[in-house]
């Protein structure tokens, strides 16, 4: 596929991933990383010299953003006016695309994609060596997309690429933007996130109660994962009457009446609008 790809932010976390896993493909990638320690990186690393923001939006029939929510907007907005109309800006989280944060270009195609990451279930996961929590080394994993802006034919060349930058994939779903902001922050991070961070403060409230760490921490993760494999059906189990009853009265307990209300439109925004 002779299609040119302009990687912003390619020595960073996130852009040491992705160009890790555009070696090989099909595609002519141009990375682009100011900081002189991603520099390195990518030298040192992946044998990746970083190029000029000219050099790399030379031709470039795809620009991929792999830099931080914040910059999205400054930096879409000064590289917008050096790109052919029908160029691809493909950003990995929707939280900017959602907030405004993309220039109103129409020429543009916008493009949101962004990793599911492996699961729990997943026994790649903890395989031989280091383990693949996030996804894109050896754990399969499932990706969104989003098609934000540009003709309905553009989404095949935009999943391609998401394809390759978070390989291995298990499976790969279209949802719209406001989809891919009920999924994160809605889902994964306003409602998951909290409710793990209240687990491991319920399990250091035990352990201040006078239970050895290393056995809460023990018995709070084994009773994890049963407790998730019967909640998301894994297997073919129930809860006991103990513990439905538990449910009945904690729920209440530990959650607001009207805790739903994160995933209306305008709690979504607000969160979007903190995080950018």
């Amino acid at each position: 596929m002779s299609v040119a790809i302009a990687l912003f932010g390619a020595g960073g976390k996130m852009g040491m991933r992705l160009s890790k896993n555009l070696i090989g493909s099909p595609f002519t990638v141009r990375h682009v990383e100011p900081g002189e320690a991603g520099q390195k990186r990518l030298k040192d690393e992946l044998g990746i010299v970083a190029v000029s923001e000219d050099a790399a939006l030379d031709g470039a029939k795809v620009v991929i953003l792999a830099v931080p929510d914040t910059l999205i907007g400054k930096l879409s907005a000064a590289i917008a006016p050096r790109l052919k109309p029908g160029t691809m800006v493909m950003t990995l989280d929707a939280a900017a695309p959602f907030a405004g944060h993309l220039p109103d270009n129409k020429d543009l195609v916008y493009f949101v994609t962004h990793p599911c990451h492996p699961d729990i279930f997943n026994a790649e996961v903890h395989g031989p060596g280091v383990p693949d929590y996030f996804g894109g080394v050896r754990a399969p994993q499932s990706i969104v997309s989003a098609l934000m802006q540009g003709p309905d034919e553009a989404f095949e060349l935009g999943e391609v690429i998401a394809k390759v930058i978070y390989q291995p994939i298990v499976r790969s779903y279209r949802v719209t933007v406001e989809q891919m902001a009920l999924l994160e922050p809605g889902l994964s991070e306003t409602v998951c996130a909290t409710l793990l961070d209240v687990m491991r403060e319920a399990m250091d409230e035990v352990v201040a109660r006078g239970v050895p760490a290393d056995c809460a921490r023990d018995f709070l993760l084994g009773h994890m994962t049963i407790l998730a494999a019967v909640t998301f059906k894994q297997i073919n189990g129930q809860f006991s009457d103990a513990c439905n009853k538990a449910i009945t009265f904690g729920k209440p307990r530990l959650m607001r009446d009207d805790w739903i209300k994160v995933f209306d439109h305008d709690e979504i925004a607000e969160s979007i609008r903190r995080i950018t």
